[in-house]
């Protein structure tokens, strides 16, 4: 229970610390190309993963679900409204498919399953997200949204060997299989 709860609030706090500063763009040539929030959400992936590796699926989506509906209300309140139900309606959706693609490969090389779920999930993330949050309103968001995504790439790599590190520590339950269906 201990875990589950560490990663309820992991996943809020990188939610919100992403929905804050996604409004902040990086200074200089990269203004155009990349927001602050491109190198935190990753670590959101990161939680999930970890969750979905030693408690399972079931676990991963309540992590996911739970941390949601916090990051969702304190994001109402510290960020801007638009970018609150974006990025809402954006992590449900890629979390949630994050958590099934993992749970589908679980069982190949313990890097396959984070880094193709995170990519997959980074993708859909990103179009939803830039698309609902940006479009229209004058910003550069269509390359924000390639720069988002590249980061995130970048990022999924990076997480990689915390990942590894951090399986020593979370080792599976032994009851731990992947879902049926």
């Amino acid at each position: 229970m201990k875990a589950t709860l560490f990663g309820i609030l992991a996943m809020a706090v990188t939610v919100v610390a992403s929905n804050i500063l996604v409004e902040y763009p990086l200074p200089g040539v990269l203004a155009d190309w990349l927001t602050y929030g491109a190198f935190t959400y990753p670590v959101a992936f990161l939680v999930t993963d970890l969750t979905n590796r030693a408690r399972g699926a079931q676990a991963a989506r309540v992590v996911v679900l739970a941390g949601f509906a916090i990051a969702v209300v304190l994001s109402l309140i510290f960020a801007d409204t638009r970018i609150a139900l974006a990025s809402g309606t954006a992590f449900l959706i890629a979390q949630l498919l994050d958590v099934t693609v993992f749970d589908k490969l679980r069982q190949a090389s313990w890097w396959k399953a984070p880094l193709v779920s995170s990519g997959i999930g980074s993708l859909v993330d990103t179009t939803l997200f830039f698309s609902i949050a940006f479009v229209g309103t004058g910003l550069p968001w269509d390359t924000w949204a390639m720069g988002d995504f590249s980061a995130k790439i970048i990022m999924a790599l990076t997480c990689l060997a915390p990942f590894r590190l951090l399986m020593a520590v979370v080792t599976p339950r032994a009851n731990v299989e992947p879902a049926q269906g």
